[in-house]
């Protein structure tokens, strides 16, 4: 099968977001070891920074890249027209034609992200509360990548 641009942005687009994935689930692996409790928030030993940012820059990008490069890429080699399209109905497409199971838990997912990466708690259980979910919706990113590797090799074989 010839190697289409729109084939070569898809394979560039997932690659990308594969490495981010991979270091995230490195990541999200030593957060669950490290399993920092409320109280240690006040006073992070810098191994746990370190930590923590590697999670935060991987899961902010993956999640950017997913959505401004990856799923424009997949639409456009289905062959659809995306031009004029705004996110919401790429969304919408991408769940319909059945690569993404939810286009609301995407949006749901990137509110997530958004408070994640602007709102900063002032309390340890605050900023806890709110790791928590970014690591819970870190995990569902990674499922849905996956879904769309396992998508693009069989609806878009080499």
């Amino acid at each position: 099968m010839k190697q289409t641009p729109e084939r070569l942005a898809l394979a560039h687009a997932y690659s990308t977001c594969l490495g981010h994935a991979e270091a995230l689930q490195e990541a999200l692996v030593d957060l669950h070891q490290r399993d920092l409790h409320e109280l240690e928030w006040n006073k992070l030993a810098k191994e746990d920074r370190r930590l923590l940012d590697q999670f935060a820059y991987r899961y902010t990008r993956i999640q950017d890249d997913m959505g401004t490069r990856l799923m424009p890429a997949i639409l456009c080699a289905l062959e659809e027209d995306i031009a004029a399209m705004p996110v919401v109905d790429r969304l919408n497409r991408l769940e319909q034609l059945g690569w993404l199971p939810s286009a609301a838990e995407w949006s749901e997912l990137r509110r997530i992200r958004n408070a994640f990466a602007h709102d900063y708690p002032e309390t340890p259980a605050g900023r806890h509360a709110q790791w928590r979910l970014a690591i819970a919706a870190a995990e569902q990113v990674l499922t849905i990548l996956n879904g769309f590797a396992t998508r693009m090799h069989t609806v878009l074989p080499d």
